[in-house]
């Protein structure tokens, strides 16, 4: 008996999920796709929230911006679960990799004194700056609609998180634990951190979604990062003999590079949207932008004393820029 073995070629009844064919066409889709279009549950709300019911659970009103589709909100990085947990972990071996340089080699001990106190005074206090951001982006996740809008600020939310994990952690390394407890009641108490304390505090009670994301994504993490990381750091420490610090906070750097991509892209996308959308988000960005400004000078004055001032109004100078190639007037 003689069996011949051919190859059968197959066609598909459809190539995709039906809500993707609707919106892309009936062809493969990304994993990106998959895990975030049109995934937003928005029918069969019974109930509306007790603590809101004016509200529906899921509710596109809650905010002042208005947008067709709120798909539109694409994060350029196309990450979901499965590319976000890859790259994150990649550079989490990178950071660990450098506290183990610094810790084994004893580059916190050479660090000189006055540099070393510089440090703690600066970085030790953020981490409750970015447990705030932690909280500010779970709550946009929360009540934001639309999951290609919400799922990258779970994942800002937990970065967040992270990075007051590493700025703990470098705490405790240069300083012990009494470094974390001096920070916190510089936080609590000390006058140069009011400012940025009163300002996250504030953040807590903004109910409307985008604001929220102005506010601490745009205006807040467009000025901290680039004058704390860039400017003290890698700028101001380093060339004092502070390059172990700027090792132990690569990931910041890294981190602010690549999420500024993703903010740019989501506000580009929303102002461009209507007049409407432009003229609320220029106020906000205009009120948030000033404050954030005014609340991180003291902070920076404690490293750079009288070149505080000038070096905020560079990186206020730098935000608009940055602001004017997506449209947005500061």
């Amino acid at each position: 008996m003689q069996i011949d073995l051919r190859t059968v070629s197959i066609q598909p009844l459809r190539n995709t999920f039906d809500h993707l064919a609707r919106r892309f066409g009936d062809k493969p889709a990304s994993r990106y796709q998959e895990a975030s279009y049109d995934i937003q549950a928005a029918e069969n709300l019974h109930y509306r929230p007790t603590w809101a019911p004016e509200q529906q659970l899921y509710d596109a009103s809650i905010t002042r911006i208005v947008m067709q589709d709120w798909y539109a909100l694409k994060d350029p990085r196309q990450y979901y679960y499965n590319t976000y947990t890859l790259a994150r972990a990649r550079q989490q071996d990178t950071a660990e990799a450098n506290f183990e340089f610094v810790d084994s080699r004893g580059l916190a001990d050479m660090l000189p004194e006055a540099l070393r106190n510089t440090a703690l005074a600066v970085l030790v206090p953020l981490r409750h700056a970015a447990w705030g951001a932690n909280q500010h982006n779970s709550f946009i996740c929360g009540y934001g609609y639309g999951a290609a809008f919400t799922q990258p600020c779970m994942y800002h939310a937990m970065d967040n998180l992270g990075i007051a994990q590493y700025l703990s952690r470098l705490g405790l390394l240069l300083g012990g634990t009494e470094a974390l407890e001096a920070g916190k009641r510089a936080w609590m108490d000390g006058a140069a951190w009011q400012p940025l304390r009163r300002y996250v505090e504030d953040c807590l009670v903004v109910r409307d979604p985008f604001e929220l994301f102005i506010a601490q994504n745009l205006a807040l993490d467009g000025l901290l990062y680039p004058l704390i990381y860039e400017r003290i750091v890698d700028d101001e420490l380093s060339v004092r003999g502070g390059s172990a610090v700027a090792m132990l906070t690569q990931f910041m750097t890294d981190w602010f590079a690549e999420t500024r991509k993703w903010v740019d892209a989501v506000v580009k996308v929303a102002a461009a949207e209507s007049a409407h959308n432009q003229a609320q988000i220029n106020e906000w960005v205009q009120a948030w932008s000033s404050r954030a400004a005014a609340a991180l000078l003291p902070v920076v004055e404690l490293a750079l004393g009288a070149q505080a001032d000038e070096a905020v109004c560079e990186q206020l100078a730098g935000l608009k820029q940055r602001l004017d190639k997506i449209g947005i007037t500061l």
